[in-house]
């Protein structure tokens, strides 16, 4: 199917959906360690004070992205070179604990000017006060660039905008064609019984070389199964994060039946020794090294592969298997509505509109897309930019079997979260059953309280189709 055709006439028809209920998770995950550039310090970020004309304004950016990073450097250094306000803006890539990261810049009153956001993260910095609204900005030019884009729960709260749009990213299952022929597969799985037995003949071909046929990043099991079992399940069509939208309820049932094959791969030692203390970039050094059969994660992989951990193995990107073999549902689009914020506490907010303004121009988001660092969900960027040219992004694409979910709602439950619920189970077992019922009442639990102090809103669908989901 035309890329460009399923954006302009399905992607956008489809954002419409996707006002349900607020949060959501995100996809790419705070899960990279931090990368080289030094951490804002008091001096460089300033929170009080208004600012002065004439004066060399200096703005921090923090982003917890790495695939995208020498591109962002390159723009940032062209607009430090050429704009005319006295502006110069310092990236720092805090990728693994950003979140948390955040918080203690906040609390310490050395937070960035700029941030990354995403959809798991925009609705809780924006209620703790982080973020400045957009609306004063917003030129009508802006506006009909985004129009029909700005989705209430993602990047529109209360009436106010937040952020705007600019990519976002499919998964899909990222496999090592060679090993594959190797171990005599003929493709890429099509069921969670085919990933099992691919991942087990893999591991039998290659062990005696360090060679296994399945692995994630499993240091954090909540990323690992965000970026693995929400795409079996929204092909499957189940929610992909454990929420069942019909009911307006969470209910781990599906969850489960994808986490029993994880288990069973673990159980024959098809996984990669060592994954439960595996970041997602030590991952791809293995897999580039071709080490790894194959693994689940985002369109980040290809800008990866050709950037950061350069590889001559011959590998590619597929819809991932679903429960049964059979796409009753679509792979969703993930952190589609949100990029970049701005510090509502920074005495330089201003000058970071104008940063702002220069990383949503045309030319940034039409190259941005091109590079495959984001496949743009922009009409009309999208209508106008080229396919990406990096090698394995063909796999990544937008098609007919993709399209955007509602949203999520974005509770944190007592106790463990169901990525280490689920995780405990594969490595030592028990009653599975047992699991998925303390984390329905856990996670339910949270959500009534949270709906109650009007934190959440919830509106089931009975009547949800996972299949009309499917771009046209």
């Amino acid at each position: 199917m035309n890329f460009k055709k399923v954006l302009g006439l399905g992607l956008v028809a489809v954002l419409a959906l996707s006002t349900a209920a607020c949060g959501g998770g995100t996809g790419g995950g705070n899960t990279d360690k931090a990368a080289n550039n030094k951490p804002a310090t008091g001096n460089e970020q300033q929170t009080q004070g208004a600012e002065q004309p004439g004066e060399k304004k200096v703005l921090t950016y923090w982003t917890d992205d790495r695939h995208d990073q020498e591109y962002i450097k390159e723009l940032i250094e062209n607009f430090n070179s050429t704009n005319q306000d006295h502006i110069s803006v310092e990236l720092t890539v805090l990728s693994e604990n950003y979140n948390q990261s955040v918080d203690i810049a906040f609390a310490s009153n050395k937070a960035p000017d700029i941030l990354r956001l995403k959809s798991a993260n925009t609705e809780m910095f924006m209620k703790k006060g982080y973020l400045a609204p957009l609306d004063s900005y917003l030129t009508d030019e802006m506006k009909s660039k985004f129009d029909g884009l700005l989705m209430d729960g993602v990047n529109r709260f209360d009436g106010k905008v937040y952020s705007l749009p600019n990519s976002g990213l499919t998964l899909r299952l990222v496999y090592n064609q060679d090993l594959f022929e190797k171990a005599g597969i003929s493709g890429p799985p099509a069921s969670l019984q085919d990933m099992v037995d691919a991942a087990k003949k893999i591991t039998d071909y290659g062990k005696k070389e360090g060679i296994y046929g399945f692995a994630l990043n499993f240091k954090n099991p909540k990323s690992a199964f965000e970026r693995s079992v929400r795409e079996i399940l929204s092909l499957s069509g189940y929610q992909g994060l454990g929420f069942d939208l019909k009911t307006g309820q969470f209910d781990f049932g599906p969850y489960s039946q994808v986490i029993e094959y994880f288990k069973q791969m673990h159980e024959d030692g098809s996984i990669l020794p060592g994954a439960e203390t595996l970041d997602i970039d030590p991952l791809r050094a293995q897999f580039a090294a071709g080490k790894i059969g194959m693994y689940l994660s985002f369109s980040t992989e290809p800008g990866v592969y050709k950037d950061q951990f350069p590889t001559t193995i011959n590998w590619a990107g597929a819809l991932a298997p679903t429960l049964e073999g059979k796409q009753v549902g679509t792979s969703e689009i993930v952190s589609a509505g949100t990029w970049i914020g701005i510090n509502d506490k920074s005495a330089n907010k201003d000058a970071a509109w104008k940063f702002m303004e220069y990383m949503y121009a045309d030319d940034v988001l039409t190259a941005y897309h091109e590079k495959g660092f984001g496949i743009s969900i922009v009409p009309s960027i999208a209508e106008k930019a080229k396919n990406p040219d990096t090698p394995g992004m063909e796999g990544f694409l937008v098609g007919e079997h993709d399209s955007l979910w509602p949203v999520t709602p974005n509770i944190t439950p007592e106790g463990a979260n169901y990525g280490d619920a689920f995780f405990k189970y594969i490595l030592d077992g028990g009653d599975l059953q047992a699991v998925v019922s303390d984390l329905n009442a856990r996670y339910n639990d949270a959500l009534s309280k949270a709906v109650e102090k009007g934190d959440v809103k919830v509106s089931p669908d009975p009547s949800f189709d996972p299949s009309q989901l499917k771009a046209k």
